[in-house]
């Protein structure tokens, strides 16, 4: 089982980047998104639930954050909007069997290797 996490770059403040996670092996329950600013611990975005596709999101990311899946490629996406510099932090994909609490990182059974997101001011 593997999570290829890949999209991210440097970005002025205001832009976008659509962050992709490629699932080989399986396809899971839940996949979620966790960045982790320097310094800090990893925090939940988003998380999706493959059957069905419903979201659910952390408050402070409503509205610029949208994680969506694409079945044929068992490939999940968080497409960032107006970036701001404190959403500089490697981003972490993760998946999960089956469906607790999302925002809890132990829910979460497998990890990809993170893409760097830098946001510029």
């Amino acid at each position: 089982v593997q999570l290829q996490a890949s999209g991210g770059g440097l970005v002025q403040a205001g832009g976008s980047l659509r962050l992709s996670c490629a699932a080989s092996g399986r396809t899971f329950s839940t996949y979620a998104w966790f960045p982790q600013a320097p310094g800090k611990e990893r925090e939940f975005v988003g998380a999706i639930v493959w059957s069905g596709g419903n979201t659910y999101y952390a408050d402070s990311m409503k509205g610029r954050f949208t994680i969506s899946r694409d079945n044929a490629k068992n490939t999940v996406y968080l497409q960032m909007n107006s970036l701001k510099p404190e959403d500089t932090a490697v981003y972490y994909c993760a998946s999960a069997k089956g469906c607790n609490i999302l925002s809890d990182k132990a829910t979460y059974d497998y990890w990809g290797q993170g893409t760097q997101v830098t946001v510029s001011s």
